[in-house]
């Protein structure tokens, strides 16, 4: 895998249902890098710190690859990298084969995988209409989220490499199917509820699966 761009944005204020709000998720190509801390990405905005951000959520990554098929069902949006309010626009990002846990070098930056993106109804202020919620959970490539373990810079162009592999094998495609699908699978709810990079706030919310 590889960075293809470092994207970061201000803040957009909008009208929702009859409310003006704010969302960061019109982010855009920066030349400059960025910088990975704990919590975030350095000189980023993020709005609703309740569902963004965080140690779990502190870098949003979506694949390079998928954009040809975006661009194809959206062709009038004006597109550039950044799009899905990702930080890192990845070449080569498979959520079918990312697992929740694993461990990759980005630069000189150490992060985790911890959970796959949901999609809100700010992804479709970005596209402008809400049906993008509905297509995006169908594609089934959310992207994923990463925990900061080592701080530092990322930089376009650099490379993505595994240093340790999750011995759980939940990927991050096979969590996001989870948290949609309307009939639970018990072997994945055993390894969602067993790996330990899941945060613990997703796995109460599953426990009423279990019974």
């Amino acid at each position: 895998m590889k960075v293809i761009s470092t994207n970061i944005g201000d803040a957009v204020t909008f009208e929702w249902n009859g409310e003006k709000e704010q969302t960061g998720i019109f982010k855009y190509p920066t030349s400059k890098g960025l910088f990975l801390t704990k919590n975030d990405v350095k000189d980023d905005t993020v709005i609703d710190r309740v569902h963004h951000g965080g140690v779990n959520k502190a870098c949003y990554l979506f694949s390079a690859d998928y954009y040809d098929y975006w661009k194809n069902l959206y062709p009038d949006l004006e597109w550039d990298w950044g799009m899905f309010g990702e930080n890192l626009t990845v070449e080569g990002l498979d959520e079918s084969k990312i697992r929740v846990g694993d461990i990759y070098k980005i630069g000189n930056v150490l992060v985790q995988v911890s959970q796959p993106r949901e999609p809100c109804y700010k992804l479709g202020i970005r596209f402008g209409t809400q049906k993008i919620l509905k297509e995006f959970i169908t594609h089934n490539h959310p992207g994923t989220y990463v925990k900061i373990l080592e701080e530092g810079y990322v930089n376009a162009g650099d490379k993505i490499t595994l240093v340790e592999r999750s011995t759980n094998a939940l990927t991050s495609q096979q969590f996001y199917e989870l948290m949609f699908a309307k009939d639970k699978s018990k072997d994945l709810l055993d390894l969602f509820m067993t790996n330990e990079s899941v945060p613990q706030y997703k796995k109460d919310r599953y426990l009423k699966y279990l019974s």
